[in-house]
C-alpha cells in the first residue's frame, strides 16, 4: 500500500500549452505499473480552461467546487456543477474548465495507453468559449 498524505505532493501551474488562464493541478494518484489510471484534482480561475484534447481510454471528471463548461467537438456546450460526473469516451475531442464568472474544481481520472493518458491539440477560441454564454 502506498499512502499520500494531503498536502505532501507540491501544486503545479497548468502548462500554457495546455490551458488558458489560471489553472492548478495538485495530482491525487499515478498509480505504479502494471495499473495505467492517474488522476489530478485541477482547479480553474475564472475563464479558465484546457485546450481541446482527446484520451486514448477515455476520462471521468467528478466536478467537486463551483461551475464550469464542457464541450464535445460539434456538440453545445453543458454546464458542469459540483456533484456531476462527466464520461469522455475515448477519442472523443473535447474541453473542460470555469465559466467566464465562476471557478471550477474537478478530478479527472483517465487510463494511459503505451504510456500517454492524453493528446493534447489547439486552444479553445474565444468565440468558442463564449459559446458558454449561451448555455447559462
Amino acid at each position: 500500500m502506498i499512502l499520500k498524505h494531503a498536502g505532501s505532493t507540491p501544486s503545479q501551474i497548468g502548462p500554457a500549452e495546455w490551458f488558458t488562464g489560471a489553472v492548478r493541478i495538485d495530482m491525487l494518484n499515478a498509480a505504479p505499473e502494471p495499473a495505467r489510471h492517474s488522476c489530478a484534482a485541477v482547479t480553474f480561475e475564472p475563464g479558465a480552461r484546457t485546450a481541446w484534447h482527446t484520451h486514448p481510454l477515455g476520462q471521468t471528471l467528478i466536478v467537486t467546487a463551483g461551475c464550469g463548461w464542457t464541450q464535445c467537438e460539434g456538440e453545445r456546450v453543458h454546464i458542469i456543477r459540483a456533484g456531476d460526473v462527466i464520461w469522455c469516451p475515448p477519442g472523443h475531442k473535447h474541453w473542460h474548465g470555469a465559466t467566464s464568472t465562476t471557478g471550477m474544481t474537478h478530478i479527472a481520472v483517465q487510463e494511459a495507453l503505451d504510456g500517454t493518458p492524453v493528446h493534447w491539440l489547439e486552444q479553445v477560441s474565444e468565440v468558442d468559449y463564449l459559446e458558454g454564454l449561451d448555455a447559462v
